[in-house]
């Protein structure tokens, strides 16, 4: 197409020529003409095959940019690189990221690339039930931030971009809401962008139905997140997840302290099936077995299973339940029926 495109131009400005009385001129400059269409719309080299990463910092301009492609050897040309873009009116367009060039691209395919933002993407994905400890730790492995760097990020008060973080104490910052899912990200993203676009999904993910059914109940979108994120830590199956959430619903209706064992773990960042009776002493706003209701704030990113169950709890007779060394779930009606449990599955 490029070639096609040359010599068609090449044709047009040879039958110009022929009619004017300043022909050598005109012929200097159809030549001059001639290699700058080459240089934009010819690749460097057509067989070189292995592809360079090119990181476009924030900041820099085209000028800048086309500099270090051809000391890179991705081009032959800068001038005629900052020409191109300038003439085709894309001298505020690139975008920065990192990108998969190569010489075997021409200046023209360069520019599109970078005016579409066609940056190399890494992929993260989040799991259902892992805290913003977990998630730092997995971002810190992958070697896109700090763990450090994400605990900062989702301290911040993203409330103003985003209506359901409004009214949540601004001590939890944003635990709970980074929504497990697979992310694409690219080099230049940092903590906050990565933070930012786990929320906007959650924002997606809760549709207008379901905020209306939780406005509904008289419950807040917190409130939800909140009793998901337990349901998340304590069991597997949605079945499971439905029937827990409403014995811990019925507990908090009734005046019963919830009781669970993974908000004992988030304070003491333990993984225990059983804790001590010396850590459901501790002095916590997470300290379910201390305080009444709900905990200060989620202890887990939730996944829609839990959100869902949350919402719509399964109603039952049971008022307890544990879970065996085989991870399955047994239910209780009574104090005496859990008790008789306990001996059982966990001797």
């Amino acid at each position: 197409m490029a070639i096609k495109r040359i010599i068609s131009e090449i044709k047009k400005y040879w039958n110009y020529l022929r009619t004017r009385r300043f022909a050598p001129l005109y012929a200097f400059f159809a030549i001059l003409l001639f290699l700058a269409i080459w240089t934009v719309y010819v690749p460097r080299d057509f067989f070189y095959k292995q592809p360079e990463v090119f990181k476009a910092e924030k900041g820099m301009g085209d000028d800048e940019i086309g500099v270090e492609l051809e000391r890179l050897g991705i081009i032959s040309n800068n001038w005629i690189f900052s020409f191109y873009v300038i003439i085709t009116g894309n001298h505020s367009s690139l975008q920065a990221g990192d990108y998969n060039l190569s010489p075997n691209m021409s200046i023209a395919q360069i520019v599109s690339k970078m005016v579409r933002g066609d940056v190399i993407k890494q992929k993260l994905t989040i799991l259902e039930g892992w805290d913003a400890r977990d998630i730092g730790k997995y971002l810190e492995a992958k070697k896109f931030c700090t763990q450090a760097e994400l605990l900062k990020a989702a301290q911040k008060d993203f409330s103003s971009d985003f209506l359901f973080l409004k009214g949540e104490p601004e001590e939890i910052g944003v635990e709970g809401f980074i929504f497990p899912d697979t992310y694409e990200i690219s080099g230049t993203d940092g903590a906050e962008d990565f933070v930012k676009g786990t929320l906007a999904n959650f924002d997606k993910k809760l549709n207008p139905e379901l905020r209306q059914e939780i406005a509904k109940q008289k419950k807040s979108i917190f409130e939800i997140v909140t009793m998901a994120s337990i349901i998340e830590k304590e069991v597997r199956t949605l079945e499971e997840k439905k029937i827990v959430s409403g014995i811990l619903w019925k507990r908090m209706n009734i005046g019963m302290p919830l009781q669970v064992d993974s908000t004992i773990n988030y304070i003491t960042n333990g993984n225990d099936p059983s804790v001590t009776i010396k850590d459901t002493k501790i002095d916590s706003p997470y300290n379910t077995y201390k305080y009444p209701g709900l905990p200060l704030g989620p202890i887990s990113s939730p996944g829609m299973d839990s959100i869902m169950a949350a919402i719509y709890p399964q109603k039952t007779s049971y008022l307890y339940y544990l879970s065996s060394p085989t991870g399955k779930t047994i239910f209780s009606k009574t104090l005496t029926e859990h008790n008789a449990a306990i001996a059982k599955y966990l001797k």
